[in-house]
C-alpha cells in the first residue's frame, strides 16, 4: 500500500493586517520528501499518521511530499499561496501510481484574494489524482469547512480537543483511510453549516458547552457504522464569504445515518448558542490587580485580545500600560513582537538604557504606542529548543530581553510562539521562578505553562483576537449571524441546513 503524505498549516485572523509570508513558515521550517519523516515521525500530526502505520502491521510506504507550519497570523500572501499550491501539483504530479492521500490542513486559512486556502488546496489534489483515490482530510476543529473542502474530500477528521491533540488527528485520520482502504468501505459524509460564532473563552472542551457537544460526537462513534463525527466551532477572527460553524458525520455507505446524525449535532450546538457567549474575562486593571494581590505565583493573565496563537500581532501594549500606571510592584514576563524595538536595541546594545514606544507597532486599530525607560539586559536569537507538540524547536529571530520597571519583555522580531511556551524565556536566561506573573498572548493555550501556575486570569483586552465579537469590522462573514443578530432558526440563514429533525 502506498500512501502520500502532505501537511500545510496556517490559521488566519482577518482582522491582523500583517500578511504571513513565506518567512513565517520558513521560521518552523518547510520541509520536504525524507526531511519530513527524520524530523516528525514521532511528534505531531505526521507522528500521528506513523503510529497508526505501525500499530496497523500493514505493509505501507509512506511518500511525504512537504511539511510547512507556520503560527496562526493574518491572511497569507499571494506568493505563499502560489508556492504551495505549485508544491502540492509537482509532488503529486511526480509522485506515480498511490492508494490514497492524507492531507492535513488547517481549514481557517485565508489568502490575499482567496476566502478558502483549503478548498483551493483540496480540490487541485482532486483535479491531479482523479475521481477514485480517496482523500482523507484532517482539519484543525476550529476549521472554517466549505462546499469546496466537502465536494473534494473522501472522508474528514477533525481535532477532537482544546487544547488541540495534533498526534491523536494525524492517528485517527490515517485510521480511518486505513479501514477505507483495507475494508474496501464506502465513506460518505453529510455536514450542516451553523450560522454561529463565539468568542473564544468557552472554546477548551474539557468543560463548558464545549465538552458537552464534542463529548457527544464521541457517543456517535461508538456506532460501528460511524467513521468519525466531527465538531468545527470556527475560530471568531475569520471574516469570510462561507464563514460559521459547521459539524461532519462520515458513515459507511449509510447517507440516511450520517444525515440524521449531523442533524443532531448541529442542533445540540444551536440549543447551547447562549451558553458558549458565556464571558469570564475581566477588565485589564482588575486582572493585573488580581495577579499582583494572589498569594502566589505563578500567575497567568491571558491576553485575550491579542491572542497570537489566534492570529493576533502579538503587538498589544494593554497589560504593560496597567501595570506600570497602576504601580503594580509583582515581577512579570510579557513578550512582544517589534521588528522595529527590537531594531533600536539591539542597536543600543546589552546594558543600555533606553527610551522608546513599544506596542501598537501592527495592529494600528486596536493599540497606540506606549513610550517607556528600560534597560536591555540580553540580546540572541536563531532557533530556540521547545517542549512543544507540533515541533521541536522555532526561530524568533533577533530577541532582546527587556527590562522595564517590575516588568520583563521578551521582544522578538518573528512571531514564533510569542511567550506561550516556558522553554522560549529559559533560552534567553529567565529564570522563571523569579516571576509572579506571566502574560500568555492565548485565551486558551495555557498548558504549557500549566505545570507551574497556580491560577488564569483571563484579562478583557481588545484586539485582533478580542472575545467582542460586535465590535470587530466583519465585511465578508454571511449575515445574519448569531450573535451579531438575533436568529431563532439555524436553518433558515444556513448555506447547509440539511432536511432537520423535526
Amino acid at each position: 500500500m502506498r500512501l502520500a503524505l502532505i501537511h500545510i498549516v496556517q490559521e488566519t485572523n482577518d482582522f491582523n493586517p500583517v500578511l504571513t509570508t513565506l518567512a513565517d513558515f520558513q521560521a518552523f521550517g518547510l520541509y520536504e520528501g525524507e526531511d519530513i519523516a527524520r524530523h516528525f515521525s514521532d511528534i505531531g500530526q505526521i507522528g500521528g499518521h506513523y503510529a497508526a502505520i505501525r500499530e496497523s502491521g500493514l505493509e505501507v510506504e509512506t511518500v511525504p511530499i512537504i511539511r510547512a507550519w507556520a503560527v496562526a497570523g493574518g491572511r497569507i500572501s499571494r506568493e505563499a499561496f502560489a508556492f504551495f499550491q505549485e508544491k502540492i501539483r509537482i509532488g503529486l504530479e511526480a509522485i506515480g501510481p498511490i492508494d490514497g492521500l492524507v492531507l492535513h490542513l488547517h481549514g481557517a486559512c485565508a489568502a490575499e484574494g482567496v476566502d478558502d486556502v483549503e478548498g483551493e488546496q483540496a480540490e487541485l489534489c482532486r483535479q491531479i489524482l482523479g475521481p477514485d483515490i480517496p482523500i482523507l482530510l484532517g482539519l484543525d476543529h476550529h476549521a472554517n469547512v466549505t462546499h469546496k473542502i466537502m465536494a473534494n474530500c473522501t472522508a474528514i477528521v477533525g481535532h477532537r480537543t482544546q487544547p488541540h491533540d495534533v498526534f491523536d488527528t494525524g492517528k485517527v485520520g490515517t485510521q480511518v483511510l486505513l479501514r477505507i482502504l483495507t475494508g474496501k468501505l464506502k465513506p460518505v459524509m453529510a455536514w450542516r453549516k451553523i450560522p454561529l460564532l463565539s468568542h473564544q473563552e468557552q472554546f477548551l472542551t474539557s468543560k463548558g458547552p464545549m465538552k458537552i457537544w464534542f463529548d457527544q460526537a464521541r457517543a456517535l462513534e461508538a456506532d460501528p457504522r460511524v467513521l468519525q463525527a466531527s465538531n468545527y466551532p470556527m475560530q471568531p477572527w475569520l471574516d469570510v464569504a462561507e464563514g460559521g460553524w459547521s459539524t461532519i458525520v462520515v458513515t459507511d455507505g449509510d447517507q440516511t445515518l450520517a444525515e440524521k446524525l449531523a442533524d443532531e449535532l448541529a442542533d445540540l450546538a444551536w440549543l447551547m448558542r447562549d451558553d458558549f457567549q458565556v464571558r469570564e474575562a475581566v477588565s485589564v486593571d482588575d486582572a493585573v490587580r488580581a495577579g499582583d494581590a494572589a498569594e502566589r505565583g505563578m500567575i497567568v493573565l491571558s491576553d485575550t485580545g491579542d491572542t497570537v496563537f489566534g492570529g493576533a500581532a502579538g503587538d498589544s501594549n494593554l497589560i504593560l500600560e496597567s501595570i506600570l500606571r497602576q504601580g503594580t510592584r509583582s515581577r512579570t514576563l510579557i513578550p512582544l513582537i517589534s521588528p522595529q524595538a527590537v531594531a533600536t536595541l539591539v542597536a543600543a546594545g546589552e546594558g543600555a538604557e533606553v527610551t522608546l514606544p513599544l506596542g501598537g507597532d501592527a495592529a494600528t486599530a486596536f493599540f497606540k504606542p506606549l513610550t517607556v525607560t528600560g534597560r536591555v539586559r540580553r540580546i540572541g536569537g536563531g532557533p530556540v529548543r521547545l517542549d512543544y507538540n507540533h515541533q521541536p524547536e522555532v526561530d524568533m529571530g533577533r530577541v532582546v530581553v527587556f527590562d522595564v520597571g517590575p516588568v520583563t519583555l521578551l521582544i522578538s522580531e518573528l512571531r514564533g510562539v510569542a511567550g506561550n511556551v516556558p522553554g522560549v524565556y529559559e533560552a534567553f536566561g529567565i529564570d522563571l521562578s523569579d516571576y509572579k506573573m506571566a502574560v500568555l498572548k492565548t485565551a486558551s493555550n495555557f498548558q504549557y505553562f500549566a505545570p507551574i501556575t497556580s491560577q488564569v486570569i483571563r484579562a478583557d483586552t481588545r484586539g485582533p483576537g478580542q472575545s467582542d465579537v460586535f465590535t470587530l469590522p466583519w465585511q465578508r462573514i454571511p449575515r445574519p449571524v448569531y450573535p451579531l443578530e438575533t436568529i431563532s432558526d439555524w436553518r433558515a440563514h444556513s448555506s447547509q441546513p440539511g432536511a432537520g429533525t423535526g
